[in-house]
């Protein structure tokens, strides 16, 4: 019969611990580590609840060989039956985490000499405290890639929220949302998060673009196009509009930006004249309210950051909800009135 290489251990005579000692490893520590990382090694829930039950049968200074027999560890596992523990520690061995020592009659139990060497026959763990350093360093890894992780999804997140507050309908964001259903790698995370900038990036930019004409099919439309264009701004531009508040409601419900005013706001070119200070101070261009005066006209616009600021605790980008209910999509949707007429209600709105 072949045996495995024994457990010799020398002690001073007459002493029960080693002539020379070393700093332990704390093997509880090794263990945590061997547990976080168990995915890379292939091991199973099951696997880890094995070796815990076998490390508790260590003692404090009594060496790294648990002596217990598969009857006594498949009882503190919890009752597997011993063909599974056997799958368990051959597979232990396999990876280099744990070695047999076998006594003749297959025993586990230690002997000692008279001049005090000890012989150990049975499960020694030895190997897995000589890989400490291995796992240590391997669970810090993942440690630090999951909070990578974790952190460029956070920032994902907050550029899809961006996005979706000027552009509720955009296809992108819509396409990121499966993707992160998955479990992702760091470098697909950075790629999704280069993606999402990009796109921030190309909306800020749209903002402020300066606006093309739209040149008519013919000469013969060039006279109805500038009629009709003349007619809606001066459709905006009057009072008579009716999603266009009375003043007063406007400065009585929007107390926010009615506390900034230095002087008393008397008639509509002061609450214009307020807005447009108000706007540079609000993350919002002074060419995009120039944009959003010319289309929905200058009261409404200025209706827009009063109600705006009305509601910041709500809105987390001023820029890109007064573009999204200015000059978005969200423009036709935008209702001063009824807005204002909530606000007085319930405090808060939506748009």
């Amino acid at each position: 019969m072949a045996f495995t290489k024994l457990s010799v251990q020398t002690f001073g005579v007459g002493k029960g611990s080693p002539a020379t000692s070393a700093p332990e490893t704390d093997i509880w520590a090794v263990f945590r580590a061997l547990r976080d990382t168990r995915s890379l090694f292939g091991l199973r829930p099951g696997h880890v609840q094995t070796l815990q039950a076998m490390l508790s049968f260590l003692k404090p200074g009594h060496g790294d060989t648990v002596f217990a027999s598969n009857d006594e560890i498949c009882r503190r596992v919890g009752g597997i039956d011993e063909r599974t523990l056997r799958r368990h520690i051959d597979r232990f061995v396999e990876l280099g985490f744990m070695k047999r020592h076998d006594s003749p009659n297959r025993k586990r139990y230690r002997v000692k000499s008279s001049e005090g060497q000890s012989i150990s026959y049975g499960l020694s763990l030895a190997p897995l405290l000589a890989r400490a350093g291995e796992l240590f360093a391997t669970a810090q890894a993942m440690e630090s890639a999951r909070r990578d992780r974790v952190f460029l999804r956070k920032q994902i997140l907050t550029k899809l929220a961006q996005i979706d507050e000027a552009d509720p309908e955009n296809e992108l964001t819509h396409q990121v949302r499966r993707v992160l259903r998955r479990k992702l790698s760091i470098a697909e995370y950075r790629t999704l998060l280069g993606e999402l900038e990009a796109q921030c990036k190309q909306m800020s930019t749209a903002v402020d673009a300066p606006e093309t004409m739209k040149l008519p099919a013919n000469d013969g439309q060039t006279v109805r196009h500038h009629s009709k264009s003349k007619k809606e701004q001066k459709d905006l531009e009057s009072g008579t509009n009716s999603q266009t508040p009375p003043l007063q409601t406007l400065t009585t419900v929007c107390d926010q930006a009615t506390s900034f005013a230095t002087n008393s706001l008397r008639n509509w070119h002061d609450v214009e004249s307020h807005a447009r200070t108000l706007a540079p101070m609000m993350g919002i261009h002074e060419s995009t309210f120039e944009k959003a005066a010319k289309k929905i006209g200058s009261q409404k616009a200025s209706c827009a950051i009063f109600i705006i600021l009305q509601m910041s605790n709500r809105i987390r980008d001023f820029g890109a909800y007064f573009h999204s209910i200015t000059l978005g999509r969200r423009e036709t949707d935008f209702n001063p009135s009824l807005l204002l007429e909530r606000l007085s209600r319930s405090g808060t709105a939506t748009a």
